[in-house]
């Protein structure tokens, strides 16, 4: 394998691991606001990937690097989690919602985040108006910087949306309860918890996402190309 392929394979796996880091760190930081500590006590208030890593070794760093090494870059998967206390969540319902909705919330704010950066480069001249932007200067370190900035957009943005979707055991599925009737909600989450209804969801979504993701990732690719300034 070439040492461009590493080299995409790490820029990829880096925005992975960062964006799913703070995916779970909202949400332990949510849900300590909202009176559940659980994730709060297990250190994962926290940018630091460690406690992370701990936690979902398999999901944070094996899987993805086997999924990278053996479709040579074309598909990455993975997955994080943040404890919480199903009493808590059978109390405090809509506090839970809240939690739930702060993890996708998270991968659009650093999606818009990257977009910023990227038009204050294009308007200094450090990259060209495109997307994935690319450096103008032809230095290396800021080719880098183009391309994972460029990956942090468009993998945020696949992120949220893909985790929004109302199907558990996503975040989405849980989000529910801002919407639905507080006795309603408490019966999904029962639903939820079943293992084979958890995997049913996993399969619905992969089923559904191809057909929500690419209008949505469009929609961004327009919004991306408008002037912010």
């Amino acid at each position: 394998m070439s040492s461009d392929f590493f080299a995409m394979a790490l820029i990829w796996y880096v925005a992975f691991l960062f964006s799913t880091v703070c995916h779970e760190a909202a949400h332990a930081l949510v849900a300590k606001w909202g009176g559940d500590s659980t994730a709060y006590a297990g250190g994962q208030v926290t940018l630091d990937p460690i406690p992370h890593v701990k936690r979902e070794p398999f999901g944070l760093v094996v899987i993805p690097w086997l999924c990278l090494i053996s479709t040579h870059g074309a598909t990455m998967f993975g997955w994080g989690s943040a404890p919480i206390d199903p009493y808590w969540q059978i109390r405090y319902p809509r506090r839970a919602a809240v939690m739930a909705l702060a993890g996708p919330v998270s991968n659009f704010i650093i999606a818009f985040l990257a977009a910023v950066v990227m038009h204050i480069g294009i308007a200094y001249g450090i990259f060209a108006p495109t997307l994935p932007v690319v450096s103008v200067t032809g230095d290396t370190f800021i080719d880098g910087a183009a391309m994972l900035l460029s990956v942090l957009f468009i993998l945020n943005v696949i992120l949220g949306v893909f985790n929004l979707l109302p199907v558990p055991p996503l975040d989405g599925y849980s989000v529910l309860g801002l919407f639905v009737p507080e006795r309603t909600y408490l019966q999904l989450l029962e639903f939820g918890r079943t293992s084979g209804f958890s995997m049913f969801g996993i399969i619905l979504a992969y089923v559904i996402f191809p057909r929500v993701v690419d209008p949505v990732l469009n929609l961004a690719k327009y919004l991306f190309f408008l002037p912010l300034f």
